[in-house]
């Protein structure tokens, strides 16, 4: 018999989070232990109306790709996911890997490069989804190695998906639209304002928001969410930031992260672990180094750092930024092979001053 929270989840997915409509194309991209949930997902669309692709994928065909591709494969781009990516109306994603650092033995230099080849499927992606042609969203399905890293056992981890996904409930719909009325206090109080102060023992920085729109997170792009996030100008970053939890990319743990910011543009990195490889993504093309978001975590039922950056960027009591390429609807220009998050705690001794006025403090909203 199947879980009836994943029912509800793929209820929640398809006809709250992209509203399926008759006749909408859909591109599921799923993995293959996510098999129970996508099964659900694909029946809620089929009853909705709309037509369904699925892309299956698993963590030893990436990494054979990675390891055994030489410079012309890794520089080629499927035909097949440039026609999916310009047409489909939906694009639902279910991630659930079977090993969380499969691609953490490949070569730095070929994950740059397939970052790079795939860059013209971000752009369309991030350009569609902004002009509205494109309804996206994605989640992940409890399995194991995520259960793994965030320190549980499946089923406590299984607790936590369906608790902060509001599917332990009858209507999760209700509590999202909950969210959303919350957040948007936050969003038209923000309406307007040009600069933004974050200080705190981790971080002195000033940044410009001026003409640039934030976004309510409500569920509706990511499940689960909660955050308030923009495009910062382009130029406009200055000062530090020490991130105080890991950044996990490309099958790789950095810790102690430091960047430094001038006129917009990291001009010195470190890091305590992977410093290497944090160097090499940031030097992926010119954007990389600059912002392409500020965001602000309102998710207070996220009470652990999991190292599953869907869920920790959410965390209420944290600020969250990302190199690399902006979301367009936000008003960002910033266009990169990369769009890689780092979390920074903002709990105690912190604040956050949008033209001089106190907006949040000791992890808490002041408005």
């Amino acid at each position: 018999m199947t879980d009836p929270r994943v029912l509800r989840l793929a209820d929640v997915l398809v006809n709250y989070s992209v509203k399926i409509k008759p006749g909408d194309w859909v591109m599921i991209n799923a993995a293959i232990l996510a098999e129970p949930l996508v099964n659900e997902v694909y029946k809620k669309v089929t009853q909705a109306g709309g037509n369904c692709s699925v892309q299956w994928s698993n963590d030893a065909t990436a990494e054979t790709f990675l390891k055994e591709g030489n410079k012309e494969q890794l520089g080629w781009l499927s035909p097949v996911k440039k026609m999916l990516y310009e047409q489909a109306d939906v694009l639902i994603a279910i991630r659930a890997p079977e090993n969380t650092r499969s691609l953490s033995g490949v070569d730095t230099e070929k994950q740059k490069q397939l970052g790079l080849t795939n860059r013209p499927l971000s752009e369309t992606y991030m350009k569609r989804a902004a002009a509205g042609e494109l309804r996206w969203v994605v989640t992940q399905y409890p399995c194991p190695a995520y259960a793994q890293e965030a320190d549980m056992s499946l089923s406590d981890y299984q607790d936590f998906v369906y608790s902060t996904t509001f599917c332990d409930l009858e209507d999760p719909v209700s509590e999202w639209l909950k969210v959303h009325d919350e957040q948007q206090k936050i969003i038209d109080w923000l309406k307007g304002k040009k600069i933004v102060t974050v200080k705190s023992p981790n971080v002195d920085l000033t940044l410009s928001v001026e003409d640039r729109v934030f976004i309510n997170s409500d569920g509706s792009k990511n499940m689960p969410s909660g955050e308030v996030y923009t495009g910062p100008v382009e130029d406009s970053a200055n000062g530090w930031v020490k991130f105080t939890y890991p950044a996990i990319r490309g099958g790789r743990e950095v810790e102690g992260v430091r960047l430094e910011f001038k006129d917009g543009k990291v001009v010195k990195a470190s890091a305590d672990k992977n410093e290497e490889y944090l160097i090499s993504q940031l030097d992926s093309d010119e954007g990389a180094r600059y912002l392409g978001e500020f965001a602000i975590g309102t998710n207070y039922g996220i009470k652990q750092f999991t190292k599953s950056i869907l869920y920790d960027e959410k965390i209420g009591g944290s600020f969250h930024m990302a190199v690399g390429a902006g979301y367009p609807e936000t008003g960002s220009s910033n266009k990169s092979a990369i769009h890689w998050d780092f979390i920074c705690d903002i709990q105690e001794d912190s604040e956050i001053r949008v033209d001089g006025d106190l907006l949040y403090k000791d992890g808490q909203f002041q408005i």
